[in-house]
């Protein structure tokens, strides 16, 4: 009998943000989809890169609605790429300024989900998009 891994998703929130929330929904929808789920709350890039790497995580989920984004996200990018886990998928989540998003997608993150955004969208495009080993 053989058994397939759960796609493994670390979510966190770099920096000193405190809006919680949505990271509690989205977390409760990918749980419910399968997935196993490691929050770390709010952590440095520095944590959340090590964490991704320990954990052996498919996905980093990235909350953040508090500013510092183009600074704060972009080093997680860079860390896990220092880390060889350039394979991981990077997501982000939260209120940043449109045209900051192309910004962060050409820092390396693979998709952005703004506020109203399904949880079921979520959850088909980690489904998706996750590569396969």
């Amino acid at each position: 009998m053989t058994s397939e891994r759960k796609l493994r998703v670390l979510l966190a929130k770099p920096g000193l943000d405190g809006h919680w929330r949505g990271v509690t929904v989205v977390s409760k929808a990918l749980m419910e989809a399968g997935m196993e789920v490691i929050y770390v709350g709010n952590q440095t890039p520095e944590q959340i890169a090590e964490v991704a790497v320990q954990e052996d995580v498919d996905v980093v989920g990235l909350s953040i609605l508090s500013g510092p984004h183009l600074k704060l996200i972009p080093k997680v990018v860079k860390l896990l790429k220092e880390k060889s886990a350039e394979d991981v998928l990077v997501l982000v989540g939260g209120v940043i300024p449109k045209e900051d998003i192309p910004k962060l997608k050409k820092a390396g993150v693979h998709e952005f989900f703004g506020p109203g955004t399904s949880t079921k969208k979520i959850v088909e495009y980690i489904q998706e998009n996750v590569k396969k080993t």
